[in-house]
Order: structure tokens, then C-alpha cells, then sequence
């Protein structure tokens, strides 16, 4: 191995270390976000507070985030990064257009965050994040299924939308309804609105 390339590898190996000790410090915190807005208001919680549950310094807090509520949005938006792209990055065979299943469990063993973000009144926050990130996952998961043939991609785009929208609706009515049907059976009653089926 040449010089040149020694140093290029240490640099990568650097900054793979500190990538992952930023991930790490963004979920510490995040957690600590989470949890404290699950026992009390959001309005009611402080930097503080979030600094000492999570072990992190105030200087590294802000070197990441404006304030709280810029955490809070980062961590929705982690969430539904993840949710969104499931079964493209899973590379799943199926026609789902959704992790439906998925997140309709997730969400709802989670369900006394849900209450505090509405509570807090920053589920808006959460849904208009959700359209836009399930609006990008549903058109991928489309041009990988190939459905509907020959679509154009502006097609595809308002079908996303539609379809993003049509499961925001189920999950906002399954939550308030109590999540009594089990997930699996939200899932197959989605994809069943989605192909007609």
C-alpha cells in the first residue's frame, strides 16, 4: 500500500468513527427528547433537561441542533426516512407500496408518544413530514413494481400522492380509533384500496 493510499484509508477510517459517534450522540439525544415529552408538555421540557438525560454537553447540543424543536423535527424525520424506504432498501419482492405493517406496530407500541406529540401539537409537524417522505417511498416502490404500465412519471407522482395520502388517513383513524385492528390486517386492507383488489 502506497503512502497516498494509507492516509486516504486513516481518513475514512476517521471519519467513519466520527460518523457513528455523531449518529450516536443524535440518538442520545433524541431519546432523551422522546422520553422527557412522553412524561411532560414539550412546552414544559428545556435543553437542559434534554442535555442531562442524554449525557451530552450543551456546546456539542448546538453544534447539531438550533433548539429542541429542531431535534424533535430531526428525529420525525429519521423515523420516517427509515419507514418510508423499508422495502425499497429490504429490496422486497411484494407489491406493498408501504411498510404499513410496520409502522402501524411501531407506532402503536409507541402510542403515548403519539398522544404527547399531539398533546404538544406537533403532529401536524409529523404528518406533513409523513406526506412528503411516503410521497418519495411510494413513487420508488411504483417505478420498482413498474405498476401502473407505461406511466408516465408525473402518473406516478400524483398516484404517489394519493396513495401517501390514503395511508396518513387510515394511520391518524387507526390511532384515534384505539389501534384495536391488528396491523397486519391495516396492511392488507390498504393494499387492497391501492390495487382494487
Amino acid at each position: 500500500m502506497s503512502k497516498k493510499e494509507a492516509v486516504s484509508s486513516g481518513h475514512k477510517k476517521a471519519r467513519r468513527k466520527k460518523d457513528v459517534r455523531i449518529r450516536r450522540t443524535h440518538q442520545r439525544l433524541g431519546m432523551a427528547l422522546l422520553e422527557l415529552i412522553v412524561d411532560k408538555p414539550m412546552s414544559s421540557v428545556t435543553v437542559q433537561e434534554v442535555l442531562d438525560r442524554a449525557s451530552v454537553g450543551r456546546s456539542t447540543f448546538y453544534l447539531h441542533f438550533r433548539d429542541k424543536n429542531d431535534l424533535l423535527l430531526s428525529q420525525l424525520e429519521v423515523f420516517l426516512e427509515t419507514m418510508s424506504t423499508m422495502l425499497s432498501a429490504k429490496k422486497e419482492a411484494s407489491r406493498r407500496l408501504a411498510p404499513v405493517r410496520e409502522m402501524f406496530e411501531h407506532v402503536g407500541a409507541q402510542n403515548r408518544l403519539y398522544r404527547a406529540l399531539a398533546e404538544s401539537d406537533r403532529l401536524h409537524d409529523f404528518f406533513d413530514l409523513a406526506q412528503e417522505y411516503f410521497t418519495r417511498g411510494i413513487e420508488q416502490r411504483l417505478q420498482e413494481t413498474k405498476y401502473p404500465d407505461n406511466a408516465s412519471q408525473i402518473e406516478r407522482k400524483v398516484l404517489a400522492i394519493a396513495f401517501a395520502g390514503s395511508l396518513l388517513s387510515l394511520f391518524r383513524w387507526w390511532i384515534e380509533a384505539g389501534a384495536k385492528i391488528p396491523a397486519t390486517k391495516m396492511d392488507q386492507l390498504y393494499h387492497r384500496i391501492v390495487w382494487g383488489k
